[in-house]
């Protein structure tokens, strides 16, 4: 296991560094802006990835003033406030220092890389079973219906993603027109990150999102993609279980700090 804001040696530091940043620009809502060095993003949708503090640069302020500044733009978005912490995350001692604030830690969460794209074959589908290409909006109400997510989480998705920075892909696996399983991916550069994965609770344990990923896998390749990354629950144990059988290995772990 990798100890909190700890780097997996095995993968080079540069690779987890444009990971990390990859993540951010794939996760970029129209709703942020900067404060001293820290990227401050409160959208209305569900990830928190969008509705956070990115402690990104160490910035000229003391961190109480960052974090008054920070409160001001969450309660007008009416957001609780939200502070992710990773690796990166400057100044390095900000994570002891909102502990000690009392701010608790939430959401362990780990950057899940794979490296070995070439060695990668198109899966082999079941006569029943298709994998159909997606549009941005159906995907964001599709998804966000699965996991029972109010309408206004599934228009705030919808709407990151067809601004989002890096254009995303998605796609369903469907049987007879029922769909099993749903995901997306985002290419940057030689880079592809998995989002959204979600197979519908009829439809787990029959391997449907290691076929479905495994297929916007090798897609991403054929689109220039080298190494690939996702972000997934510590306690995410199936989830975790399917990613390392595809050949992922934990890069690095983030949580959140809030009160």
């Amino acid at each position: 296991m990798l100890a909190p804001q700890a780097l997996n040696p095995h993968f080079d530091s540069v690779l987890l560094s444009r990971v990390e940043d990859a993540g951010l620009n794939a996760s970029a809502p129209p709703q942020q802006r900067w404060v001293d060095g820290w990227l401050v993003r409160f959208s209305a949708g569900k990830a928190k990835r969008a509705r956070c503090v990115n402690a990104v640069a160490d910035g000229r302020l003391t961190v109480a003033e960052r974090l008054a500044l920070c409160e001001q733009v969450f309660k007008q978005a009416k957001l609780p406030l939200v502070i992710r912490i990773t690796p990166f995350t400057r100044p390095a001692h900000l994570d002891d220092t909102l502990a000690a604030m009392g701010l608790h830690s939430i959401d362990d969460t780990r950057v899940m890389v794979f490296s070995g794209l070439g060695g990668l074959a198109e899966p082999v589908l079941p006569a029943d079973l298709a994998v159909h290409n997606i549009g941005l909006d159906p995907f964001a109400q599709r998804v966000g219906a699965l996991r029972g997510s109010p309408l206004s989480q599934r228009q705030a998705h919808a709407e990151r993603l067809l601004h989002s920075p890096v254009p995303f892909t998605a796609f369903e696996l469907r049987s007879q027109g029922e769909v099993l399983a749903c995901g997306q991916y985002a290419v940057e550069a030689d880079l592809v990150g998995l989002y959204d994965v979600f197979t519908t609770p009829s439809a787990r344990g029959r391997g449907c999102a290691r076929l479905l990923c495994q297929h916007m896998l090798v897609h991403a390749r054929e689109r220039g993609a080298r190494h690939a990354y996702l972000q997934v629950e510590g306690d995410n144990h199936p989830a975790r279980a399917v990613y390392h059988r595809l050949g992922f290995a934990d890069g690095y772990a983030y949580h959140y700090r809030g009160v």
